[in-house]
Formats: structure tokens, sequence, C-alpha cells
């Protein structure tokens, strides 16, 4: 069985530089490539981090005849509770667990990215599956799927090699350019937010690809200056949309393409604010369809997400993993809708 001595000849570093790497230590910082390539070390010499695992790895058969029914959900706890988003797909996951007589468990980003607490939480504590929300190391993914089955929801887990529940989100936001370009908008802009660890990666978000995409096949140029990137805070489209609006009228998007309503309605509040009419000056779109763009003034246009049915599909996954009935990752891809409200019921001419 794989030492630290043999991982640190592997990828030819200190034996200490490994060590503090798989015990996750912050007291001394260790190149993120060195620790990429100590991860693949890991896994292509099999090395087991305590005699604990190694005992469970080498009596797997008398693993399997213990069944805890506990599964890990790795997710910020703040927006799983005060997101609208994160909460119906957390209410979707819960039900169908406990219908089934499972256990979710919560797990912090913390926990599951510390390789001593990881080792504790699937072994010690029986996690016998995992859902992934928040963003974790792909190293660190492939070894929790040597220990256990992991599903990924929501996009940082979109183009990943495991199993995934999600919806196609560049094909949402492409549509709602089409419907705009239909409607006789050519002046068309967009609101969201960045899929990297500091969430200001606009170009590599998926719904960002779908506006491109949109705006390419209409023949119509993006302006920069229309393009808000909020890192997926309120705060910040509304502030930046307030900026915006400081334009003269002839230089002002006709209409707003937003990755999520919360942006749509902080933006439509700037708007408002400015004396502006919605949709008649500027029409908005926006997407996951919570409860609250029914109530903005005026209605939310948006584009209808299955969230509860996302979290339902994902705690079934999961379950038919752990129980062995699918052992292949799935990729599931569930469909969406446009949702047509007042926000962009208006037919430029």
């Amino acid at each position: 069985m794989a030492r630290l001595k043999d991982i640190a000849e592997y990828v030819g570093v200190s034996i200490s530089t490994v060590s503090r790497v798989i015990q996750n230590d912050q007291t001394r910082n260790v190149n993120p490539e060195t620790k990429m390539k100590i991860w693949e070390a890991v896994k292509e010499l099999g090395y087991i981090p305590n005699q604990h695992a190694r005992n469970l790895v080498t009596n797997k058969q008398e693993k399997n005849k213990t069944r805890t029914m506990k599964i890990g959900w790795v997710a910020n706890p703040k927006s799983a509770e005060t997101n609208p988003y994160f909460a119906t797909i957390y209410t979707g996951i819960r039900d169908t667990l406990a219908n089934n007589d499972y256990t979710l468990i919560s797990i912090t980003k913390d926990e599951i990215e510390n390789e001593t607490l990881l080792l504790k939480t699937i072994h010690d504590l029986g996690i016998e599956g995992l859902l992934l929300i928040d963003k974790i190391e792909d190293s660190l993914i492939e070894y929790i799927q040597q220990q256990i089955p992991v599903v990924g929801l929501d996009f940082y887990y979109s183009d990943k090699n495991m199993a995934i529940v999600d919806y196609d989100r560049k094909a949402a936001i492409h549509s709602v350019v089409q419907y705009f370009v239909k409607k006789g908008h050519r002046d068309i802009g967009f609101i969201g937010g960045g899929v990297d660890a500091t969430i200001e990666d606009l170009c590599g978000e998926h719904r960002f690809k779908g506006f491109q995409e949109g705006m390419a096949e209409a023949g119509l140029a993006i302006h920069p200056e229309w393009v808000i990137n909020t890192m997926w805070k309120m705060e910040t489209s509304y502030q930046q949309m307030r900026n915006l609006l400081k334009q003269e009228p002839p230089h002002l998007p006709s209409a707003m393409v937003c990755a999520s309503d919360l942006m749509a309605i902080a933006a439509i509040r700037a708007v408002r604010e400015s004396h502006l009419r919605i949709p008649e000056d500027i029409a908005f779109f926006g997407v996951d369809n919570l409860e609250m763009g029914k109530y903005s003034s005026p209605q939310l246009s948006t584009v209808e997400i299955p969230k509860y049915e996302m979290g339902r599909m994902a705690a079934k996954t999961i379950m038919e993993m752990v129980e062995e009935e699918v052992k292949l990752p799935i990729k599931m891809i569930l469909p969406f809708e446009l949702v047509f409200r007042e926000s962009s019921k208006i037919k430029r001419t």
C-alpha cells in the first residue's frame, strides 16, 4: 500500500510537503499546481490517509452490510436557507430523502476540504453518498468518488465527469434573447455573475455564453457598457444599473437579459427610481421564476427552472447510486420554460 514517501518521490517534493497538503495544513503555503499533482498521485497510487480508512477499504464487504441511511449535502448554509433558488432545491432533496427514510446531513465546504474532517465525515459519521452545490477542487472530488457516490448540482458541475442534475443554462438565455429579438429589440444588455472562485469570470458562465450566442445569431453587437457583472450581489446590480442609467437615453439598452430574478428585481428598482418605464423604455427578463417575481412592479418575465424537481432528482439519483441500482454517472438535464409577464410584454417598432 502506498506511503507518503511514495507520493513524495512520485511528485518530486518532500514528505513534509505531501503531509501538509493531505492534512490541509494552512501554516505554510503550497503552490496550487503542486497541490494538484499531489492529489493526482494520491489517486494514482491509491493512498489511503489513515489507518481507520485503510481498514474500511480492506473490509468493504463488511462495510456494505451496515446501512447508515445518511446523505451529505455540501452547500453554503446561508444560501440554502435564505436564497429562494437554493432553498427550493434543498426542500426537494430533503423531502425525497425523508420519504425514503434517509437522513440529510449538512456539511460545510471547509469540512469537506479538510482531509482529516473529510475522512471523519465520510467514515465515522457513515455518510453513504454526497450531494455537491458549493465548488470544491476537482482532485478532491475524484478522491471522494473513490470512497462514496457523488452527485453535483448547479453550474459548478455541469461540465464535470460525474453524475449531475442541472438545466441547460446556455439554451435558456439563448431563448430569452430570441424572444427579445422577435419583439423588435436590437439594443440588448446583460446582467449576471461569474463562476470562478471570486465569481468574477463572467465569460466562463453558461448563461452569458447563451447571451453571446443569441446575440451573434441575430447579428447584434454586444455593448460592453451594457454588460453588468454583479458577482451575484443584488446591491451591485442596483448600483451598476443606476450608473448605466446616467447615460443619455439614445445610449441605453431597450432590454436587459438577467441571469437571475434577484439581479433583475434589483435593477428594476434602479430603473423605476430613474423615472423610466418598464417595459416601454427598458424591458426585463429574469431566470428562476422566484415567487417574489410575481409581486415586483411590474411583474417579472422569467425562465421557469424546475428547482424542486432538481432537488428531487438529485436525491433520487444519489439513492440509486448508493443502493447500486445505477453505476454509471448519470447526466440529467431538466427542461425550462419561458414565463411571460408585464416586464417584457411590449413590441418595439
